[in-house]
């Protein structure tokens, strides 16, 4: 720490001023300020930043501050009369003042009263944001419509909302020598591993960087070692349900200010694969969707490579699928073909992404329909690869997690390589170094392909089947619950 960060308040309130003045450069940012008003005689500095603040809130303080004037006579404790006159739920006093100006930056309001070595930090915070709403990538047919928003206050209410747990926590860290970002760590305390909280805090509070920028993605590479390693480590949602439900099974949340996106930890291979849709049907409907969406899953992957080898070695079809293959050889090798067209597929997302949505619709169309048309008719595409293509990328769509699917995509492309390289070997290779990859990989000390390796099968039948409700009470242990009977609670 600078020594300029552990400079105590003084009872100088002219020494505050200055010191103050160029640290948060009030007269050079046009949204940094600091109101001066006289309350029986003695100099009152209230400081804030225009649009992190609730004016009215401000002026409300301010009036009620000044009508001392009117109605007390010079008391010896003024900054006792004045504490008395906050109108704010949330008051707290600062003696430190580098913890004034990041409290200034945070959206609150400081008070410093001459004569007094300490200020008053006032809770009038108005971030600017939208209401929340339904998450773009997490929709439900039947479902709440609410989703977390950028505002962490938002996010911890909307969560407070379904948890209302005298044993839920949230602990709050600032992290970044210049963001200086409210982080929130949200658990169960008589439930989540107790080993699991302590290394999540001291992963965050190792943290040093400048600022969290990319907010959640940011964090998430200084408390997981992802290296090479493609496969998300951590789970995100948008949505305040799922961010609960993984609450009560004990898994540990982290919300970062600036973003919608809550991290979950710790998280399986089979955690990404998850919907809550399956949970808002029947359960023989949400079995049902499940499957269809493993299945979907299954063919992201490896449909492609599967197709390839049997266009290389047809004899290996039996004589009912014999028909699968091109009739007659292209212009451009095979390989070639199913590379260019699972990379223009790619080339097709990333240009949505980026199109206005009104009109992301209809480049869409165009570029499936018309590129599509004219690169078969031209020679470039064989239509059986058009097809196949097509497939995959509907599977990878269909995988509630978009880093799972990218990952899955590497993961495709590097099957299409090995089976064109060396055949049936390739294919057999490729899928022992996917399984291998996944056993061998660890979340937060977490056996990523659990309940597969190690095997559980209480567990694995959970994946398998959405069990009903009332038929599931035991949590999974995975998390090491301290509690793992679901229907025990603290009541």
């Amino acid at each position: 720490m600078k020594p300029d960060q552990e400079r105590k308040i003084t009872k100088s309130i002219v020494q505050n001023r200055k010191f103050l003045k160029d640290l948060i450069g009030i007269g050079v940012s046009f949204d940094a300020d600091v109101r001066t008003i006289n309350v029986l005689g003695t100099e009152v500095d209230i400081y804030f930043v225009t649009g992190l603040n609730d004016k009215d809130h401000i002026n409300i303080v301010m009036k009620e501050l000044l009508e001392l004037n009117d109605v007390e006579p010079r008391p010896k404790h003024l900054h006792e009369l004045i504490e008395n006159r906050l109108v704010n739920s949330q008051v707290e006093k600062i003696d430190v003042t580098y913890d004034a100006v990041t409290e200034i930056l945070s959206g609150l309001i400081v008070i410093f009263v001459d004569g007094y070595d300490q200020a008053f930090a006032v809770d009038t915070r108005s971030y600017p944001g939208r209401s929340p709403s339904e998450p773009d990538t997490e929709k439900v047919v039947r479902g709440s419509r609410d989703g977390f928003t950028e505002n962490i206050i938002v996010n911890t209410g909307l969560t407070r909302r379904r948890v209302r747990d005298d044993n839920l926590r949230f602990e709050i860290l600032r992290i970044g020598a210049r963001s200086r970002t409210d982080v929130v760590i949200a658990y169960l305390r008589d439930v989540a591993d107790p080993g699991l909280v302590q290394r999540i805090r001291s992963s965050l509070e190792k943290v040093d960087i400048d600022g969290l920028a990319m907010a959640e993605k940011s964090l998430e590479e200084f408390i997981v070692d992802q290296k090479v390693n493609p496969f998300p480590l951590v789970r995100f949602t948008e949505r305040p349900d799922v961010a609960s439900a993984h609450l009560f099974e004990g898994h540990v949340l982290i919300m970062v200010d600036t973003s919608p996106s809550v991290i979950i930890t710790p998280t399986t291979f089979f955690h990404h694969v998850q919907h809550a849709e399956e949970y808002r049907q029947s359960p023989v409907v949400g079995t049902f969707v499940r499957w269809v969406r493993f299945f979907a899953i299954f063919f992201s992957i490896f449909l492609l490579p599967l197709w390839l080898l049997f266009v290389m070695e047809p004899q290996l079809l039996p004589e009912w699928l014999s028909y699968i293959g091109p009739k007659e050889e292209g212009n451009i090798p095979i390989l070639v073909q199913i590379l260019m067209a699972d990379i223009g597929v790619e080339f097709l997302r990333i240009a949505a992404i980026h199109t206005p949505t009104a009109v992301s619709t209809a480049m869409g169309l165009i570029a499936a329909i018309l590129i599509g048309e004219i690169a078969i008719e031209v020679g470039l595409f064989t239509p059986e690869i058009i097809l196949y293509v097509a497939i995959s990328a509907m599977g990878a769509y269909a995988t509630p997690s978009y880093e799972l699917s990218v990952a899955n995509k590497l993961a495709r492309l590097s099957l299409v390589l090995l089976t064109a390289a060396l055949g049936v070997k390739g294919l057999v290779i490729g899928f022992t170094l996917y399984i291998l990859m996944l056993t061998k990989t660890m979340s937060l000390n977490t056996p990523y392909f659990w309940p597969v390796i190690p095997f559980n099968a209480r567990a694995l039948y959970h994946v398998l089947f959405r069990v009903p409700i009332p038929l599931d009470k035991v949590r999974p242990s995975i998390v090491h619950p301290q509690n793992e009977n679901r229907r025990e609670g603290n009541i």
